[in-house]
């Protein structure tokens, strides 16, 4: 499957929540992850912007638990990042990591977040709150394979396609850091 998607970075968390609201968007997701990203020792998928992940999701409003075995390679980056991504439910986290350390991968990080994802239309509006330590700003991303949604979704949130990014969140956080520090 291959996927459109932009971020906002900086986000007012209470506002954009309000707008899903007033948009009749339909809350399908609230749920803490762990997602466990995995690389060969070179880090050759992350160098090449893909990875593989195993997510588990603390589903908050079905109260149940699942996991997701995951790949992603990056296709674009002009306009909007685009990500050719497969993904299967699993039964659960180790054996999933056991999959990926027999093709010679390891997990080289585990970051938490919490998201809250809205259905607009044909589109998702996430918003993700990561760990402190890793990601110290709240974002949405607008995931589609609609571009005229997507700008649909943005302008209405107050925003124009200016303020948005292809970037992917490795590439956010060290500008982040780095106009941080200067």
């Amino acid at each position: 499957m291959k996927e459109m998607e932009t971020r906002i970075i900086n986000i007012d968390v209470d506002f954009i929540r309000t707008k899903m609201k007033e948009l009749n968007a339909q809350k399908v997701k609230c749920e803490n992850q762990i997602n466990n990203i995995f690389d060969f020792p070179d880090k050759r998928l992350l160098s090449d912007k893909g990875y593989a992940r195993i997510r588990i999701v603390e589903d908050l409003i079905n109260n149940k638990t699942q996991y997701y075995m995951t790949t992603k390679k990056m296709i674009s980056q002009e306009k909007y990042k685009i990500m050719e991504e497969n993904e299967t439910l699993i039964a659960n986290a180790d054996e999933g990591q056991k999959i990926f350390e027999s093709l010679g991968l390891i997990c080289i990080e585990s970051i938490k977040k919490y998201r809250e994802s809205y259905k607009y239309k044909n589109s998702l509006v996430e918003i993700d709150i990561n760990d402190k330590n890793f990601c110290p700003f709240p974002y949405i991303e607008i995931e589609t394979s609609q571009e005229d949604e997507l700008l649909e979704i943005v302008e209405y949130l107050g925003y124009s396609i200016e303020d948005t990014t292809s970037k992917t969140i490795y590439e956010l956080i060290e500008n982040f850091v780095n106009v941080d520090t200067v």
